[in-house]
């Protein structure tokens, strides 16, 4: 395990798909990396230059196909609509290009599978930005339930709750499976949900019963919507453990209540994204809130905890760890807990069992 958040051993080249919300965050942490921002690309080659003006990319490129010939560009990130990931991804591996790809990483388990082989098959470092993993308070409650802390697990509860759809005339591109793919509020936040369960939990869920509901049909610019608005799970886990999820885009006034709570034997854990500097610890005779101090934390939350207790840390900061864990990927080292392509496609498989048992209204095994 390393000791810090790590640099690459030189400076890598990094090249941009898509120029929206994500291709600034993932910029924003690859100049934090100390990577070259060596182009971007676009749907257009006018779109591709206002990305670059904006994002402070070095270059614009006409077309993704031009951006994945240039010899100089080591790493490709992809922040595209859903549906065009699988295909830009493979075009990318197969060009040589490591990998930082936006989840889903795929719209269906076969592209997903088939982007996990080509990647271990060319030895290329390919990541899906799983990013509230590298909240060091997430890693902290992982490794108290690693050393046993938590005692044998019982039951988990998680929530992903966001608001930015919640009024009939919000809408988005998201919306339209089209470009989302067939699942909606599930493969967009829900898969971040199980996740940051199953890494912190180390154990994977096997069977679920889902529940989804398409609040609104029709939104201000889409009509005959049926990508889901929310959708509640029953889950049981490898030790036989249950827990519920619940995962919306129209929950008015939360606007990213990612959490987490795992019921033990001898104590429970509650990570909330929203607090990222806390965790709460509860016991039967007391409860507790650890508070995120460096030189109290188990090593790996240590490492990510770059400022001092009591200076918080946030978003932007765990997704520049995760780039920089990457990148370091890239120079050979092997950062603790990188999501790779098999964790991209774990989620892909979740979703398409959740999507299944909500069809069919009966519990489905997830693949492994």
């Amino acid at each position: 395990m390393t000791t810090d958040v790590i640099a690459p051993a030189r400076t890598l080249r990094a090249g941009f798909v898509g120029g929206g919300f994500m291709a600034a965050v993932h910029s924003r942490a690859a100049r934090a990396a100390r990577a070259d921002l060596t182009g971007g690309a676009s749907s257009s080659a006018d779109r591709a230059r206002d990305a670059a003006l904006r994002l402070g990319l070095s270059a614009a490129f006409d077309s993704v196909d031009e951006l994945l010939a240039d010899p100089d560009i080591d790493v490709v990130h992809i922040c595209t609509p859903n549906t065009t990931h699988a295909a830009i991804a493979m075009a990318a591996l197969e060009a040589g290009k490591h990998v930082i790809c936006e989840k889903p990483l795929a719209t269906s388990a076969t592209d997903a599978a088939a982007l996990t082989a080509l990647a271990d098959d060319r030895g290329l470092v390919a990541a899906v930005p799983f990013v509230y993993r590298f909240h060091p308070m997430a890693r902290e409650a992982r490794a108290r339930i690693a050393r046993g802390e938590t005692g044998r697990l019982l039951s988990v509860q998680g929530a992903y709750l966001q608001d930015w759809l919640a009024a009939p005339h919000d809408d988005d591109w998201r919306v339209d499976a089209a470009l989302g793919g067939p699942s909606r509020a599930f493969a967009d936040i829900g898969s971040h949900l199980v996740d940051l369960l199953e890494f912190v939990s180390g154990e994977r869920i096997v069977r679920l019963s889902a529940s989804t509901r398409t609040v609104y049909e029709a939104r201000a610019r889409h009509d005959d919507i049926a990508t889901e608005d929310l959708v509640a799970v029953v889950v049981e886990l490898t030790s036989g453990a249950v827990g519920t999820l619940l995962v919306s885009q129209v929950a008015p006034g939360r606007k990213n209540a990612l959490s987490i709570e795992l019921a033990g034997t001898a104590a429970s854990v509650r990570f909330e994204q929203e607090r990222p500097d806390t965790l709460w610890l509860g016991r039967t005779d007391a409860s507790s809130v650890i508070v995120r101090d460096p030189a109290r934390l188990a090593g790996d939350a240590a490492r990510l905890s770059l400022v001092p207790a009591g200076h918080p840390m946030g978003y932007q900061d765990a997704f520049n760890a995760f780039v920089a864990d990457a990148y370091a990927a890239i120079g050979g080292a092997s950062p603790e807990g990188l999501p790779r392509f098999r964790d991209g496609l774990r989620a892909v498989r979740v979703t398409e069992a959740v999507l299944e048992s909500a069809a069919s209204g009966t519990w489905v095994e997830v693949v492994a």
